[in-house]
């Protein structure tokens, strides 16, 4: 008997680990124990990993058996470290090659059949494992595909524990084995989803529509107030259709997010930005992140590098709403537990959409508001200062006429093609003008870029942004927000720097409310 090593992944937020799993046969009572920091479900692989053993015909010897997960102040949690386990045990009884285990990384969960099953978060997984220098990586058959995407590293797609041993050189006869598969959604759903509204739909509302390109160009952040009806949600809808395609950087990580929340990523990487809209009920946990055992992302981290919508954003739970502005400010959501912290990626464009009050009627030519100015300002008040502060483009939407839809029908509209175009026109020129920087948005450029010597607006063109300041309309936030809007406005219509009539348009888009 001798000491069998082999290495899993512990997934911490986004962040993955190697870890290192050592087995050892010993003299004593027959026992299996676990240390090394594992949480409530690792520690029951100890039976999961016996019985599979013996129904897949390559059973353990009865002997004690020590399982150590290294390094041991590291917290480990789920149970991908089944089938890195069970290798483990089984090098340590000579049973497979100890070399054969030790030179793969091993994830995957195990029945008490013998079969894998399919775990959350192999992108990742896979991705630390390449990152920290592995270049073999075995996963449940299920999982093949996922793991496939990262380049560079060999996948091994193995359907149970018997295969697994077989492949590290154990002398067993093949069996034949089904594979366990998770249900995958109807393929024409898939297809919808996939081609998206087009901004045609819009029928009016050119501002709303013009306001809706500039965020886009430059990734700022947009709030919407109007009555019921205006058409808030149908805009925001047509938001991710407009943002251009994801690099592979990009679309890896999102897909890796996907991969972490339980979503599986099949039939290659989706380019395109996710889109996210939780319901109003939700908690803190669900748009940032938590949850018992294993740390799962929020809304917020699956809308990264898309759209998070908040439809009926009052509604919301005031403490709900305040959890956005860490995030908003630092592109990351953070989740403290008591012995670890996780960190998620949450680059998103916060789009919310309100009603002026509670009945909505409240500015309408057609309506009757019998809402008080008390009820108005506590409805909106929800909206806290220092969130609404963060928002970019703060838009009032009113509903279209019938006069006004009869012209807007007759006339031709904008597609989400032909904006896109603009759009990414637009990023293109921020793009080359940030290319020595580590930023690429305007949205991302901090106010002290836009304050330096180099890239300072003459005062002549900034003064009604500093009239604004000076008289309290606009905090410090609010006035670099300002200075972006005007950029973006500037690269949308081609010029080198923005001038006095970007900044006036960028103070209108903040102001309009």
């Amino acid at each position: 008997m001798s000491i069998g090593r082999t290495r899993a992944v512990s997934l911490l937020g986004l962040d993955g680990a190697l870890v290192e799993v050592e087995a050892d046969m010993g003299a004593g009572l027959p026992a299996f124990m676990i240390i090394g920091l594992p949480d409530t479900s690792l520690g029951e692989a100890r039976d999961r990993v016996r019985a599979a053993a013996t129904n897949a015909g390559c059973g353990l010897p009865t002997r004690k058996l020590t399982v150590n997960l290294s390094p041991a102040s590291l917290p480990k949690q789920g149970s991908s470290f089944d089938l890195a386990i069970a290798v483990a045990a089984l090098a340590a009884a000579d049973l497979v090659e100890a070399e054969s285990v030790g030179r793969v990384v091993h994830i995957g969960e195990l029945g008490l059949d013998g079969r894998l099953r399919p775990v959350d978060g192999v992108l990742p997984a896979v991705l630390a494992a390449r990152r920290a220098g592995a270049e073999i990586v075995m996963v449940p058959t299920d999982n093949a595909d996922e793991a496939s995407l990262v380049p560079d590293i060999r996948v091994v797609a193995v359907a149970g524990l018997r295969d697994a041993a077989i492949w590290h050189g154990a002398a067993l006869s093949p069996e034949p084995v089904e594979a366990i598969v998770r249900a995958r959604p109807g393929s024409a759903g898939e297809a919808e989803s996939v081609a998206g509204p087009d901004l045609a739909d819009v029928v009016g509302n050119s501002d709303a529509v013009q306001a809706l390109i500039v965020a886009a160009a430059g990734g700022h952040h947009l709030l919407m107030v109007g009555p019921p009806g205006a058409g808030k949600t149908m805009l925001a809808a047509r938001l991710p259709g407009i943002l251009p395609d994801l690099d592979v950087d990009a679309a890896l990580e999102v897909g890796s997010v996907r991969s972490l929340a339980g979503r599986p990523v099949t039939g290659g990487l989706d380019h395109r930005p996710p889109f996210e809209s939780p319901h109003h009920t939700c908690s803190a946990a669900s748009l940032i992140g938590g949850g018992s055992g294993v740390i799962r992302p929020g809304a917020v981290s699956r809308a990264t590098r898309g759209v998070l919508f908040l439809d009926e954003a009052p509604e919301f739970s005031q403490s709900v709403l305040d959890c956005l502005r860490q995030p908003l400010e630092s592109g990351e959501a953070v989740v403290h537990r008591s012995r670890a912290v996780a960190r998620f990626p949450a680059r998103f464009q916060l789009v919310a959409a309100a009603n002026p009050c509670p009945c909505g009627q409240y500015g309408t030519r057609d309506g009757d508001c019998d809402c008080t100015p008390y009820h108005r300002r506590r409805y909106l008040a929800k909206l806290s200062g220092p969130l609404v502060d963060r928002i970019d483009i703060q838009l009032r939407v009113a509903r279209i006429s019938s006069a006004a839809f009869r012209l807007a029908d007759q006339a031709e509209r904008l597609t989400t093609a032909q904006a896109r175009r603009s759009v990414e026109e637009a990023r293109a020129r921020s793009r080359r003008r940030l290319a020595s920087t580590p930023w690429r948005l305007n949205s991302e450029v901090p106010g002290t870029w836009l304050r330096d010597r180099p890239n300072r607006l003459p005062v002549a063109e900034t003064l009604p942004a500093d009239r604004a300041l000076e008289t309290g309309a606009l905090t410090m936030r609010g006035y670099d927000r300002v200075l972006r809007v005007a950029w973006t406005l500037a690269d949308l219509d081609g010029v080198e720097r923005p001038e006095r009539r970007h900044v006036v348009g960028a103070l209108g888009l903040r102001r309009s409310m």
